[in-house]
């Protein structure tokens, strides 16, 4: 979690012709599946992936991440560039000691992420939902992890070729009555 304090301002009314006082907000953000999910129910798009975001886009996203009950929309237009820099770190962090020994074969997937994808993933994985409240790429490191300990070892499919092999060779030995 993220906690993030706006700072207040002082413009004029023209209306009223005063000057109005707005207060300092503290808001406390998530970047997580369920923020991720909230955005693309708005949004009808996915958020992970190459393309640009809007300004407005981005204080959408700002706004699903938090979880300060009843912050005013003006308040997330105040942030400052310093708070932006403070979220934009906080969303890129890898919040997890867990590293992997990258293949450099392998071809990037093209498989467009989505919310329902990474739910998708949880559930095969058995992964508990509770997890989707944690930070994604913590997530995304769960189910990395996941994938890599469920997946078959590259060691055991040779020594298998291998013995499959020595069994037909037995088999043919037999068959033929040769000693090799």
């Amino acid at each position: 979690m993220l906690i993030i304090n706006v700072p207040g301002s002082e413009f004029y009314d023209d209306t009223s012709e005063e000057f109005v006082t707005v207060g300092e907000a503290q808001l406390e953000l998530e970047h997580s599946l369920v923020s991720l999910s909230k955005w693309e129910s708005i949004w009808e798009k996915p958020f992970l992936g190459k393309g640009d975001k809007t300004t407005e886009e981005v204080l959408a996203y700002i706004q699903c991440m938090c979880l300060t009950p009843n912050i005013p929309p003006e308040v997330f237009a105040r942030l400052s560039k310093d708070n932006l820099e403070t979220i934009n770190t906080y969303i890129n962090a890898k919040m997890t000691a867990t590293w992997f020994r990258e293949a450099t074969s392998s071809a990037p997937s093209r498989e467009i992420i989505t919310a329902e994808l990474i739910y998708y993933w949880m559930v095969t994985l058995t992964i508990p939902f509770e997890c989707e409240t944690w930070h994604l790429e913590r997530l995304f490191t769960l189910i990395k992890v996941c994938s890599l300990k469920n997946s078959p070892k590259k060691g055991t499919a040779r020594h298998g070729e291998a013995q499959r092999r020595t069994q037909l060779n037995e088999e043919r030995k037999a068959m033929y009555k040769s000693a090799g």
